[in-house]
């Protein structure tokens, strides 16, 4: 029976270019019209010059912030999608697992104003993940997460655990994708036990939705 990180990263691999057509055909809508805007605005309020998108997929944010000049790094865990972002014009991205990532074993460069990771937070032990993206911060950086909102995912759980996505809706043939649900003050527990310090939050969300679509945290290192 395979690890719940293990088929999270293996739906990743199966869903890899049906992924790619929804983002760049716009068919998702709570991205089309809150949370990609939410992650590009808090990533350009912090005046960066060198970005690395950490699950950067695609490309579709390397490609937005190197548009605006921004010097962009991304890595991902799947091949089909770095493949995908070199070739819509990212050539700074890397293939590397998050245990790879957690342990140091891959150079993805160092000295970033900003390590960003939108939506791509979706395992249980992220803490030395974490611990080892703080270590990638320039001096004065931060790191900018945004994820699903813990009261709108809930559905009357409220409690840290394994889900599992369907994609119920999406057009094409979809692997279930399991992802790790954690509540607010998980969030910000795993943030302080990695030595980062929360500076922002903010709770992206539509003017005629009544609920939010993300949750977006801003935080850096303890030493600052």
């Amino acid at each position: 029976m395979p690890t719940p990180e293990a088929s999270l990263l293996h739906s990743w691999q199966h869903n890899a270019q049906a992924w790619i057509e929804a983002v760049r055909s716009g068919a998702i809508e709570s991205r089309r019209q809150v949370t990609d805007q939410a992650i590009l605005l808090a990533v350009l309020g912090r005046q960066p010059e060198h970005v690395l998108d950490l699950g950067c997929g695609e490309g579709w944010l390397l490609r937005a912030l190197a548009e605006r000049g921004l010097e962009v790094t991304g890595v991902d865990g799947d091949a089909g999608l770095v493949q995908a972002a070199q070739a819509a014009g990212s050539p700074h991205v890397f293939q590397a697992t998050y245990e790879q990532l957690a342990q140091r074993q891959v150079d993805v460069g160092h000295a970033y104003d900003v390590v960003c990771a939108n939506f791509a937070l979706l395992h249980q032990n992220i803490i030395p993940l974490l611990d080892a993206m703080r270590a990638l911060l320039a001096p004065g950086g931060a790191l900018v997460i945004q994820t699903l909102h813990p009261w709108t995912m809930a559905n009357g759980d409220y409690q840290d655990g394994w889900r599992e996505e369907t994609f119920a809706g999406f057009a094409g043939q979809w692997a279930p994708m399991p992802w790790y649900f954690r509540t607010l003050s998980s969030w910000l527990n795993a943030l302080d036990m990695a030595g980062l310090r929360l500076v922002s939050l903010q709770e992206p969300q539509h003017p005629q939705s009544p609920v939010p679509q993300s949750l977006l945290l801003v935080a850096q290192s303890q030493t600052v």
